[in-house]
Parts: C-alpha cells; sequence; structure tokens
C-alpha cells in the first residue's frame, strides 16, 4: 500500500477554516460515540489523463476550439485525454481481486459515471471493504451533535502502481469551523451595511423582463432558438409534492403562459428513479423559473446526481458529472446554483478530483456557469477570515456574483441613496458619469419602475441596536474574494489581476466573481413556488446564474448564425471583452460585501426561519465595488447586446483571421510587426512630459490633462446604442482629450513610451494587442498613453468576401457632419503608390469608397447627440479600411499627414475609443479636442448575424 499525500478527512473538508489537525478535535467527536460499522458510502477512484490538456486549454479560445474539433473528428479526444486504458483495467482488475464492488456506467443514467474517458470508477464500500482499499476504518458517528457524520482518521492509502490521482467520496461532508482571526472585533454601523438595498419599493419581474429593461436583451432574444441548459440539481431534478395535480412539463407549461411565452417548454431529468422532492426544491424552481423566462427557447436539463443510491442522498460532483457526460443531450450550457459544504486542501486527491472535473466540462466544450454564494465574504462560516465554496470555483467555469438594480421609483424609497438620488436632482455631472459608466442610458425617469438608475454590491444586511437581520448567517448578500485554494487563472494575469484574500492573511488566489446580475436587494425574479404551482418572487446568485447561463446560450445562438462553434469554456473572452468592448460591461462601483464573523459574541442574528439565532462577533473583512474589476461584482453585470456584439468580433478575429498585432513584444520590448500609421494618445491625470521613441528617434510632446469628463472607451462605446439619451451624450460635450501624436513607424521599428518620470507598463496588452491598440500605463499616477492604429481590418463573418458591414454613428459636434469609408492597400494608409498627404491621395480615395444600400458614399451624421445607423456594402475579408471626414467645409482624414498644420506639424483628428470604434475632432487647427463630435463604429459580423 502506498500512502496518499494530503489525505485526511480535513483535507477533504476543511482546507482554511479550522486549525484542528484531527476530525475528533475539529469537530468536537467523543470516541465513546464512534462506530465502525453499519456504514457504505460510494467512492470515485479518478485516474491521471493520458495526455495533459493544458496546454490545449491555455491556448486562445480560437485554438482550443480547432484542437477540440479537430480531435473529435479524428475520435481522439479522449483517447488523448482519457484515461488510459490499461492502467484503467488494471484498476478495475485490482478491485475485483479486492472484492470491491464498482458502480455505474458511462451514461451516468442511474447517478455515476464510470468510463475510461472520465477516467473515474465509482466502488461501493463497506466498513471492512473501506479499510481494505484505502488502509484504515471508516467510522461513523453513532450518537451526540455530530450524529451521522462519516469520517476516517489520517492519509489513504491504495494499492502499489494504480495510477489513481484523485478521489470523491459521494457523500457532502460538512467543514469543521475554528477561529482563525484571533481576538479581533469591528464596529458596524447602524442601520444597512451597504446602500442601494433598503428600498421599500420591492418590484418583481420575470427574468426575460429584467433583460430588456435593466441590462438590454434585443427583442429578437424573446423568440430565439437556444440550445440545451443544464440545470444542477441534486436530489430534487423534477420532483413534485404527491399532492401535486398535473406533471412537471404541464406546470412549467403554466408558468411561461404566466411570463407570456406562448409556446411550449422542453424538459428531461437525468436519474428520475432517484430523485425526491427535498427542502432543495425551491432552488429548483428557481433555476428552472429564470432559465425558461430568459432562454424560453431552450430545452431544460435537471440533473439529479446520484439521488437516493447514498447514505447522505445526491451530491452536487455527481449532479455535475452526469450533466459533463450527458453525450445523448449534450448540454452546451450547464448552470448550478449549489455549492458543497466541503473545502478541498490544494494537492489533495479530492481538489483533484474536483477540478479535473470541470477539466472535462471544457474538453467537452461545455460552458459552465457556478453561483458564487450569498453569504457575504464570511461565506456564513464564522472563522472570521473570508470563506467561498471553493470546492467547485474551477478556473474552467464562470463564477457568478450577485447586485442590487434601483430604478428611480425605488432609488427615491432607498435612504441610502438620496446622496446620489440628491445629486442627480441637481444635474451633478460626477454622479451622472458615475452611473453611466454603471448602465445609465438616460436622465432618471421620476417614478419609473422599469428603467435603471443605479446598481450596487448585493447586501442586505441590517444592523439594529445589537441585532443584525437579515444577518451573517443568511443567505443577504453576494459572495466575492479571492479563492486560495486554486492559483490566479492566466486570463486574469493577463487583465493585470493578482487578487489576494481580503483579511490579514492576504493569499494569493483565484478572483472572483468573473461577473454579477440582479440577485436581491428590493428586486426579485418571479418564478413557480417549490411546488411549480402559482408564482413566488426569488432573489441571490441562484437566480443570477441561471439569468447569465441564459445569456450564454443566447450568444450561442449569436454564434451560430456567423459560423462560429459554441462558447464552451471561453472565460478569456470575457476579460478580454472588458479591455477592448469595456461597455459590455455596467461598471458596478457602489457597495461592499463585508460578512466575516466568529461565532458567539455581543451581536444577535436570526439562523433557519423558525426564530433561532445565534450570536455573533464582526471582523470586518471582506470587498469594495471599484472602477473596473472587483471582488464585489467581478467584470460587472451585462450589456447584453454590447456583450453579444463584441464576442461575436474577437472570436471571429480569432477563428477566422490571422491579423497582425499592432504591437509584437519581444525580449528588447516592443516593436511595430508591420508599416504603420500609429496615434498616441494620452489619459493623464496631470500635465507631465510625454516621450513617443520610435525606431532609434522619437518625439518629445508637452502632455496635458484632459478634462474631468474626457471620454473614455466605455462611454464612447456606450453612446453607440440607439436608445442612448442624446441628453446624456450633450451633457458631456466639449470634455478634451489629453495630448496626440500620429506617427507612422515601419516594420521591425521599436516602439515606446515615456509618461513623465514614472515607470510605465502594459499590463492588459496581451489581450489588446490583436485588436488594435496597446495601453501603456504610468506606474502609482494612473496615466496612460494608448498606441492605437488609424484602420480597421474587415474580420468578416466566415471570413466571406463581398459582406455589409454596419455603421453606427453618434454625433456630439454641432456641425454638419459626414464619413466616408475607403479602402487602403496597408496600415499606414497607402492607395497603390500614394501616401496620406501626397498630391492625388483625395481623388484615390474617393475611387476606393465604399457605398451604403443607396449608393452614397458619404454618410449623414444624425445632428447633435443623435444616434444613426448604415451599412456599406462589398466588404472583402481582411480589407484594411480608413475614414475621412467632412465637416464646416474641410476634409479631414484618420492620417494626420492628410490634414492641416498647426506649428509645422500636421493634426490628428482621429482618437481610438477600441474595437472598431472611432472618435472625430470636427473643428480646422484641432478645435476643442473632444474627439467625439462624431463616434463611428464599423462592425463586420452584425449584419450576417441579421442574415443569419
Amino acid at each position: 500500500m502506498a500512502e496518499i499525500a494530503n489525505s485526511s478527512f480535513l483535507d477533504f473538508t476543511s482546507f482554511r477554516t479550522t486549525s484542528a489537525t484531527d476530525p475528533y478535535s475539529a469537530y468536537g467527536i467523543d470516541p465513546a460515540d464512534v462506530v465502525k460499522t453499519g456504514t457504505t458510502v460510494n467512492v470515485a477512484l479518478v485516474l491521471d489523463r493520458a495526455n495533459d490538456p493544458t496546454a490545449l486549454l491555455g491556448g486562445d479560445w480560437a485554438s482550443r476550439q480547432k484542437a477540440l474539433i479537430d480531435l473529435k473528428a479524428k475520435g481522439a479526444l479522449w483517447s488523448t485525454y482519457g484515461a488510459d486504458p490499461a492502467a484503467y483495467q488494471e484498476v478495475v482488475n485490482g478491485l475485483g481481486a479486492l472484492g470491491i464492488p464498482l458502480l455505474g456506467d458511462a451514461t451516468g443514467s442511474a447517478g455515476y459515471v464510470s468510463s475510461v474517458e472520465s477516467r473515474t470508477i465509482w466502488v461501493t464500500l463497506n466498513s471492512e471493504n473501506f479499510e481494505k482499499l484505502f488502509g484504515t476504518p471508516l467510522l461513523r458517528v453513532a450518537s451526540g451533535d455530530d450524529e451521522g457524520l462519516i469520517f476516517w482518521n489520517g492519509n489513504l492509502s491504495l494499492p502499489n502502481g494504480w495510477d489513481v490521482g484523485g478521489i470523491w467520496p459521494d457523500v457532502e461532508s460538512p467543514h469543521a469551523v475554528s477561529n482563525l482571526a484571533g481576538n479581533v472585533s469591528a464596529a458596524l454601523p447602524q442601520g444597512p451595511q451597504s446602500i442601494g438595498n433598503s428600498s421599500t419599493v420591492k418590484p418583481a419581474y420575470f427574468a426575460q423582463e429584467i433583460g430588456r429593461q435593466f441590462y438590454n436583451f434585443p427583442e429578437t432574444w424573446a423568440s430565439q432558438a437556444t440550445g440545451t441548459i443544464g440545470l444542477i440539481e441534486p436530489g430534487v431534478g423534477s420532483a413534485l409534492p404527491d399532492d401535486v395535480i398535473g406533471t412537471f412539463g404541464q406546470l412549467l407549461d403554466g408558468f411561461r403562459e404566466k411570463a407570456g411565452i406562448t409556446t411550449p417548454g422542453s424538459t428531461y431529468t437525468q436519474n428520475a428513479a432517484g430523485q425526491y422532492y427535498t427542502g432543495s426544491a425551491g432552488e429548483r424552481s428557481l433555476d428552472v423559473g429564470v432559465v425558461a423566462s430568459a432562454a424560453p427557447g431552450s430545452t431544460i436539463g435537471l440533473y439529479v446526481g446520484s439521488g437516493l443510491d447514498n447514505d447522505a442522498h445526491a451530491t452536487t460532483y455527481t449532479a455535475y458529472q452526469a450533466a459533463f457526460w450527458d453525450t445523448v443531450h449534450n448540454p452546451a450550457v450547464v448552470s448550478s446554483s449549489f455549492g458543497g459544504p466541503q473545502r478541498p486542501a490544494p494537492g489533495s486527491p479530492f481538489s483533484v478530483a474536483a477540478n479535473e472535473l470541470f477539466v472535462d466540462a471544457a474538453l467537452r466544450n461545455i460552458s459552465v456557469y457556478a453561483a458564487n454564494g450569498d453569504g457575504g465574504s464570511g461565506g456564513e462560516i464564522g472563522t472570521g477570515l473570508t470563506n467561498l465554496y471553493g470546492v467547485y470555483m474551477s478556473p474552467y467555469n464562470m463564477m457568478v456574483g450577485g447586485t442590487a438594480v434601483s430604478s428611480p421609483a425605488q432609488a427615491a424609497a432607498d435612504a441610502t441613496l438620496t446622496p446620489f438620488t440628491d445629486k442627480v436632482a441637481a444635474g451633478d455631472l460626477a454622479t451622472l458619469w458615475q452611473l453611466v459608466c454603471g448602465g445609465l442610458t438616460a436622465l432618471p425617469a421620476a417614478g419609473s419602475l422599469t428603467t435603471r438608475e443605479i446598481e450596487t454590491v448585493w447586501n442586505s444586511y441590517l444592523l439594529s441596536g445589537s441585532l443584525l437581520d437579515p444577518g451573517y448567517l443568511k443567505n443577504d448578500a453576494g459572495s466575492g474574494g479571492a479563492d486560495p485554494s486554486h492559483p490566479i487563472p492566466g486570463y486574469q494575469l493577463a487583465y493585470g489581476l493578482h487578487p489576494v484574500t481580503a483579511d490579514p492573511l492576504a493569499e494569493p488566489g483565484r478572483g472572483t466573481p468573473e461577473v454579477s446580475a440582479l440577485a436581491g436587494g428590493g428586486m426579485f425574479y418571479k418564478t413557480p413556488h417549490e411546488d411549480m404551482t402559482g408564482i413566488s418572487d426569488d432573489f441571490g446568485t441562484s437566480a443570477a446564474t441561471p439569468f447569465w447561463a441564459s445569456i450564454a446560450a443566447h450568444i450561442n445562438a449569436e454564434f451560430a448564425a456567423i459560423g462560429l462553434p459554441q462558447l464552451g469554456y471561453a472565460n478569456d473572452l470575457f476579460y478580454i471583452a472588458s479591455v477592448v468592448a469595456p461597455a459590455s460591461f455596467n461598471d458596478i462601483t457602489v457597495g461592499n460585501n463585508v460578512s466575516t464573523y466568529i461565532d458567539g459574541g455581543p451581536l444577535t442574528a436570526p439562523i433557519g426561519k423558525d426564530g433561532a439565532t445565534a450570536t455573533l462577533t464582526p471582523t470586518g473583512y471582506g470587498n469594495e465595488a471599484a472602477p473596473g474589476y472587483d471582488l464585489a461584482t467581478g467584470l460587472g453585470t451585462p450589456n447584453a447586446a454590447l456583450l453579444a456584439r463584441s464576442l461575436s468580433a474577437i472570436a471571429t478575429s480569432q477563428y477566422y483571421f490571422d491579423t497582425p498585432d499592432v504591437l509584437a513584444k519581444g525580449s528588447a520590448g516592443w516593436t511595430s510587426p508591420v508599416d504603420q500609421s500609429l496615434i498616441f494618445q494620452s489619459a493623464l491625470a496631470a500635465d507631465t512630459s510625454l516621450f513617443v521613441g520610435i525606431g532609434t528617434g522619437g518625439l518629445q510632446v508637452a502632455g496635458t490633462a484632459g478634462g474631468a469628463f474626457a471620454w473614455t472607451s466605455q462611454f464612447a462605446q456606450q453612446t453607440l446604442q440607439s436608445d442612448f439619451s442624446s441628453e446624456l451624450v450633450t451633457l458631456f460635450d466639449k470634455q478634451a482629450q489629453g495630448s496626440i501624436v500620429q506617427a507612422d513607424v515601419e516594420s521591425g521599428d521599436a516602439v515606446s513610451v515615456a509618461i513623465g518620470g514614472a515607470t510605465v507598463a502594459t499590463p492588459q496588452a496581451t489581450l489588446s494587442a490583436p485588436y488594435g491598440f496597446v495601453d501603456f500605463v504610468a506606474s502609482g499616477s494612473g496615466s496612460t498613453m494608448r498606441a492605437a492604429r488609424a484602420v480597421a481590418v474587415a474580420e468578416t463573418a466566415k471570413g466571406a468576401d463581398d459582406e455589409d458591414a454596419i455603421v453606427r454613428l453618434r454625433q456630439n459636434g454641432e456641425n454638419d457632419q459626414q464619413v466616408m469609408f475607403y479602402r487602403v492597400d496597408d496600415y499606414a494608409g497607402k492607395i497603390g503608390d500614394l501616401s496620406p498627404g501626397d498630391p492625388g491621395y483625395d481623388i484615390a480615395a474617393l475611387a476606393r469608397a465604399y457605398q451604403d444600400e443607396t449608393g452614397e458614399i458619404w454618410l449623414q451624421g444624425g445632428g447633435y447627440g443623435e444616434y444613426t445607423e448604415a451599412e456599406i456594402t462589398g466588404v472583402d475579408a481582411g480589407s484594411l479600411i480608413a475614414m475621412a471626414l467632412k465637416s464646416a467645409g474641410h476634409t479631414y482624414y484618420a492620417f494626420a499627414e492628410a490634414n492641416e498644420e498647426v506649428d509645422g506639424a500636421h493634426v490628428p483628428h482621429l482618437w481610438s475609443y477600441g474595437l472598431n470604434t472611432w472618435g472625430w475632432e470636427d473643428l480646422f487647427g484641432g478645435g476643442d479636442r473632444d474627439y467625439n463630435d462624431l463616434v463611428v463604429q464599423l462592425d463586420f459580423t452584425g449584419a450576417a448575424k441579421e442574415v443569419g
């Protein structure tokens, strides 16, 4: 027998929750209460893979997709990444020799998946066989407070030579709890513990209504055909009470009718024979209700897992495994609102088993959305430190957090929001700017219940005297923070994140959540009752998660329309979208999720619904919302239409094109991979010197700070929504940008930037360089200088020629505005032998101009503050497209060399706002330098979607 390191019972259950070193002291077990007989447990033995898929999964999304498609076409996916058949058979033979019964098959229909492909062998172990297999007795607490607890003492062992890396007992064993914070106490303010959760007006909506009213769901999504969504529903599945009249499908159709959905639903249940009606039925009905409304065109699969064939009943692990290995229904998206009480230690075989389960999902090309939890930063565990679910927070999952959305009517009835509502009423630009970043699209309409005003962190905790109600022991705040049981994933490092726990240990780990959506506070989801009859108002990250899973199903449909495979494991795409198309997310900047505590102390908090209470001492550790990514709300909440738009462009670029990065990073720094014209534009915290190095020379620039509300990429892209208020657009007119220069660089030229005397880094450059820009960031000051291309690359759907491209225009200049698009031969804007500014260049540009549907080459702006949209035709894949602007009798080009001179230098008139979005300055000589007089976006996939 070979002892397995880190395989104690506490390694299975209690990483970072207890200081005890053995189960007896950790749980307070009296040895006299422990027996060795009368216990049976099912255990998964998880073999190592024949090959390591890390390199495949670590590539970009398109390379993963192509590799998976190729392996599946060859029938080699699981011979490559499943278990070695000979090693698998060796373990099977060894178990037979020991007389240990095997369990399950490749389908998992009865609750357990055992196969070479899944690398899993489930076994049924009584006390005798457990000791025979693992070399240590299986123990059970027969009486006392922990009656029924199944455990073992010390590490496990296995026969020599077995290729088993993971172990998973099919029991939902609770974690032990110790005070890990010491003698710490935090003084909490009286009243609400976070803002935006205290409105006396509390509406509820169906999920599709929430999507349309607050998250910009396209109207077409209400009737869009979407793929299968699998819901993790351990034990309960589609079970109903005996006294309910009607089948599950009939009751679901009744709910759909109430939600205004006229088509019948489609569902199936895995291991229906093992399901049972339990207290988790309400969770099931919540999940089903959200998906049925938000993605009514999806078939819903309910995954029971191991069901009744288990002393501890069904586990989340087996439900996940059943969903991932369902090769009949093949759910494209899996959503889970269930965590698990276990906290496996990193490096333990239990951590290996759980982590590799989600690698299977990634290799099966399944998108997994998992709830981050509803217990705030403390996770309802009284260690005094921050806590997360851990076990199911794989970096291959999209973790979903929670927010509170307030409409104008709700905000007016929430005293915590008075500082915001008063400033909004007074027209305070800083407050309105903050709210626009958070998703506001029009000035708040007093009394409206169906438009957004502000979105904050979901945190409903309320202190009144010494009573914390709702309190830290209940589901009343979105969890979030760093999970030290998993390393920081590569896509977060590439984003520039280095998360650490918000407690004195400051341990590094995977940042959570990825994204968020409405979870509670003062607005709720309409869902079926737990028995599927009637309508309930429900909440939690358990609602936000199937809501996000529904968005993923819609995006899969959008992808299919333009020749892309389904999202699958695509976390990196969302982080790229946040960088190059930040309007894809509403940036939540207000609120906190603080809820850490120690058991016992001066405060009283309710537990459960029966009036019972407990005492606690708050320790005050948690996470604050902030601009950009934060550990309370992640990247933010969805602007669904803009997110689908940006992901389509990013995925198409990766899948069908090999466009050169704007700059290439080598050991000696950045170089230009092609001849090109680059815009260097600054956003400075204060006036400072700038230097742009090109080749062996460079440009010295007097760096000027921009206006307080100089347009950002997020704001510019937000204005390119047809329903974005023109009043908000013009409200932020004449906000000057920082300094700008434009220069031609040659292939191989070194390119560098200096900002004052600060150290300059490029923390997100690997994400943005393939999409046309690199941001150089000065350490400590937040000042940046962007190097960006002045031309668009026509990355068309399916890489097709002779396509239409959508042109979106938002005018913020008072002059008449017209824009023309024309094809150039290189990234420097050449047409044949003519460079921008050469005699005859203007004539050559006109000869290369694209036409709209009516044959016009100059597209008209809509007027001051207004939005317009058009299409240009005949666009070929990979074409380089430049622009020219007409305004007040002048014509300006995207290339400074073709424009007027001031003080001996040609004037740039174009500003890059990311992902084929630019802003024009329409005044001769540089004008007011706001570069938003006409904001222009080219969309090379949207028109193909409409056709598809």
